[in-house]
């Protein structure tokens, strides 16, 4: 009995949900929804990192964009797993991969679509309220001590005003020019064929194939077809995926995961200033 416990220690321990972890297997990455953060993410690419039984990665994405900063970190950590682990990484494109989606793609060996995915969506976009009029009528006002003139740049309390818009358009033109030379240097592309796509438009897979930006038309399933024998695993790998994080009510009660839960909560309170995104509207 004490030789089956052991055995069957082993196993849970070795499982997962494609079955057992004893030889290669290929790690299943979902980016899905908008971009606004990179912890999980990393976190996930980390621990598979540490897996020698993970010998390549498929990552799946359903996204039209998000904010900057998270969408270019984690298109850094694919391209240290491609070209630092010397892992085979393929993205998938699924019913939209595009702006911050599409920047995630390019860490990727190479980049599945379907014909009528939404892809593209190139360039960059900063939006915050303008509610000083608003304030005006209602008789409140915002006191502000600041140790520079442009400390406010994008508060909403207040009327955006020439030098202002001259700075927020310079932040804006550098970043859109991060994204040109990004793609220009992943795709192999010169920068002039980028420029001609690069003004916002969004594309379907076959036109973004068309203009060199993925490299093949196909599905999930033929992206981890491809990422298998990419990792000498062959047409059908087996596959392992992040565990799955629950909480229940007996995590509150205990004090357990709270932190996690309300950081999630309180987390859209925390934006409220100018972000810069590459997201398609």
């Amino acid at each position: 009995m004490v030789l089956a416990g052991l055995v069957l220690t082993v196993v849970l321990g070795l499982r997962d949900s494609q079955g057992f972890g004893l030889g290669g297997r290929i790690a299943v990455l979902d980016i899905d929804g908008v971009i606004s953060d990179d912890e999980d993410l990393l976190e996930q690419i980390r621990k598979f990192r540490d897996d020698a039984s993970v010998k390549g990665f498929l990552v799946r994405i359903n996204s039209p964009g998000g904010v900057v900063g998270p969408s270019q970190s984690i298109f850094e950590e694919l391209k240290k797993l491609r070209d630092e682990e010397e892992l085979p990484v393929i993205a998938a494109i699924g019913g939209v991969g595009a702006s911050g989606g599409y920047y995630i793609a390019l860490g990727a060996d190479s980049i599945f679509a379907l014909p009528g995915s939404i892809t593209g969506s190139i360039g960059v976009i900063m939006e915050y309220p303008d509610a000083s009029e608003l304030m005006d009528k209602v008789g409140v006002q915002m006191q502000v001590v600041k140790s520079a003139e442009h400390k406010d740049v994008g508060s909403p309390f207040r009327p955006i005003t020439p030098a202002d818009r001259q700075i927020l358009n310079e932040l804006v033109s550098d970043v859109y020019q991060q994204f040109v030379e990004t793609v220009a240097t992943e795709r192999n592309l010169s920068r002039d064929i980028v420029a001609s796509v690069a003004d916002g438009r969004i594309l379907s897979g076959r036109q973004a194939l068309t203009h060199g930006l993925i490299d093949r038309l196909g599905n999930s399933n033929d992206a981890l077809a491809a990422v298998g024998r990419m990792a000498g695993l062959g047409n059908e790998p087996r596959v392992i995926y992040p565990p799955r994080q629950k909480f229940g009510m007996l995590d509150l009660l205990m004090d357990q995961g709270t932190g996690g839960i309300l950081s999630r909560l309180v987390r859209p309170l925390e934006q409220a200033g100018p972000r810069i995104k590459f997201v398609m509207p």
